[in-house]
């Protein structure tokens, strides 16, 4: 099965990160090792944003970190500004527009 593979922990002695040799399974599965696991903060179940870079690379996130990046994207546009607050507050505002018509 593929979550019995066995799986290769590989570490470049000039390279300090740890690299992981994983083999892809059946439909193309891989299990990620615990210690990427815990490293993420990943549980079964969670969501990871997988993207492919320029040079080939994979780049693997939690989805939560995804998240948690985007979110602070836009803060300068509007510093001091709530601009979830203005939108919810331009909704409301057409909303009254809409019941008066």
């Amino acid at each position: 099965m593929w979550h019995n593979s066995p799986m290769t922990r590989k570490v470049l002695a000039r390279d300090p990160e740890p690299r992981y040799t994983v083999q892809v399974g059946a439909r193309g599965r891989l299990v990620l090792p615990s210690e990427v696991r815990k490293k993420l903060t990943l549980e079964e179940g969670d969501s990871v944003v997988l993207s492919l870079e320029a040079d080939g690379s994979l780049r693997l996130r939690s989805l939560r970190e995804q998240v948690k990046r985007g979110m602070g994207l836009f803060r300068d546009l509007a510093p001091g500004v709530s601009l979830a607050d203005e939108l919810l507050q331009e909704r409301r505002e057409e909303a009254k527009r809409e019941e008066l018509e």
